[in-house]
C-alpha cells in the first residue's frame, strides 16, 4: 500500500516520486495511523511536491493460519504475543523488491536514542526503511535483518508508528527544499550550527502582554549585539534546562580553544625558523 501524495495510504495515489524524493518503507499493522499524518502541513506539502515517497507494507500479508496471525507465545513463558521473525523478514524482503534494498531502522525502546544527528545522517539517504513493533515486541533474531536500531526515549508505547512518524518529520524538514525558510534548521535546538545548544528565547508581538515586554535589544536594530545577545541566552537556557548538553558545548570549545592555541604556536615555531629574506636556517 503506497502513498506518494497527501492522501489515505490505499494504494498509488500518483505518479512516481522524483529522484530526489527521500523515499520510506514504512512495515506497519496499521497504515491508517499515517491517514492525517501524511495530509498535513509540510509533510503533505512535500509529498504533492513528490520530494517524499511513502509506501506502506503490512505483515498481516503474510501471516499464517485463517486469522493471518503475526505473533505467537513467548518461547519460555511469560506475558503478551511476540512477533514472528519469519512473517516480518518476509514483509521487509517483499517490501524491496519493487525499488531494491533500504537501509532497515528497527523502532524499539531497546534502539539508541534519537538524536538530531542520527536525523542529519538519515536525511542523506535517498531510501530509508522503518519497521514498527506491536504487542511484547520482536523476536529477537529480527536483530540480524536490519542496519540500525531506535528509540524516541526512555518509555515504551503501544506500537512504533509514532516513531515512524517523528523519524520522518524530523528528517524530511532537513532536506533540501522542503522547508520554506531553510535557515530555520540552522539556528534551532540541536543543531550542529547551533553548536547543539538549546535555541535562544523568541518573540513576536503584541509588544506588551500582561506586564512582560519583549527585551529592549531586540528591537534597536543593532543585529551584533542581538546575535550576541542569542548566543549568551541560548548558553544559559541550555545550561539551566539541559546541564548535560551544556557541559558538551564546554568540553567542546575546550578542545576548539586547545586547537586553535596550538596551531597559533606551530605558525610561530614556523615563523622563527624562517629568516626575513625567506631564507630557513640551515
Amino acid at each position: 500500500m503506497d502513498a506518494f501524495v497527501s492522501e489515505a495510504p490505499k494504494g498509488d495515489t500518483a505518479a512516481p516520486p522524483s529522484s530526489a524524493a527521500l523515499v520510506f518503507e514504512i512495515v506497519t499493522l496499521f497504515p491508517e495511523a499515517f491517514e492525517g499524518f501524511a495530509k498535513a502541513s509540510f509533510i503533505g506539502r512535500a509529498l504533492n511536491a513528490q520530494k517524499l515517497a511513502l509506501h506502506f507494507h503490512t505483515p498481516r500479508e503474510f501471516g499464517v493460519g485463517v486469522h493471518k496471525s503475526i505473533d505467537d507465545t513467548p518461547s519460555g513463558g511469560g506475558s503478551g504475543m511476540v512477533m514472528r521473525v519469519d512473517i516480518m523478514v518476509k514483509t521487509i524482503e517483499a517490501a524491496e523488491e519493487a525499488r531494491g534494498r533500504a537501509h532497515r531502522v528497527l523502532l524499539t525502546p531497546q534502539g539508541k536514542p534519537l538524536h538530531q544527528s542520527t536525523l542529519a545522517t538519515l536525511a542523506t539517504r535517498d531510501h530509508v526503511m522503518l519497521i514498527c513493533g506491536r504487542y511484547e515486541g520482536f523476536d529477537e533474531r529480527i536483530r540480524a535483518h536490519v542496519d540500525e536500531e531506535i528509540s524516541l526515549g526512555d518509555f515504551v508505547l503501544t506500537g512504533g508508528e509514532v516513531a515512524a512518524m517523528a523519524v520522518i518529520d524530523g528528517t524530511i524538514r532537513l532536506r533540501e527544499g522542503v522547508l520554506g525558510n531553510a535557515h530555520s534548521t540552522k539556528e534551532e535546538s540541536h543543531s550542529d550550527d547551533n553548536a547543539g545548544l538549546l535555541e535562544y528565547p523568541q518573540y513576536t508581538r503584541p509588544a506588551e502582554f500582561r506586564g512582560e515586554t519583549i527585551p529592549e535589544i531586540l528591537t534597536g536594530g543593532n543585529h551584533e549585539k542581538i546575535a550576541k545577545w542569542r548566543r549568551e541566552q541560548a548558553i544559559l537556557r541550555t545550561a539551566a534546562r539541559r546541564p548535560d548538553l551544556h557541559a558538551r558545548f564546554v568540553e567542546n570549545e575546550r578542545v576548539l580553544a586547545e586547537a586553535r592555541i596550538a596551531e597559533k604556536r606551530a605558525k610561530k615555531e614556523l615563523a622563527a625558523k624562517t629568516e626575513p629574506g625567506g631564507k630557513k636556517e640551515p
